[in-house]
């Protein structure tokens, strides 16, 4: 199985846990089976369209996926995934 790791933000969100194991065999499947199993997940990752949301950024490995193929870059059992979401703030 895939993992993702969750950033500290999230992490309230998925019972204080860092990584998850995850089944899917693209990013999207991957991401729709980690809120299938942390359902308070969802509104944190994805729009009311059904989209993730534009300030949240996902890693394959070292790779944005947005280099690759979006949400429909191919996973393999060993993938780590990571979401990055936006911080806000900073110096004047």
């Amino acid at each position: 199985m895939a993992e993702i790791i969750i950033p500290t933000p999230l992490r309230k969100f998925a019972d204080n846990q860092a990584t998850i194991a995850v089944a899917g065999d693209n990013i999207l499947s991957a991401i729709e089976d980690l809120v299938t199993q942390f359902p308070d997940l969802k509104k944190q990752i994805f729009d009311a369209q059904g989209q993730i949301k534009r300030f949240i950024r996902i890693y394959k490995g070292e790779d944005d996926i947005e280099s690759l193929d979006n949400e429909k870059t191919a996973i393999e059992a060993d993938t780590v995934i990571s979401i990055i979401p936006a911080i806000a703030g900073g110096a004047n």
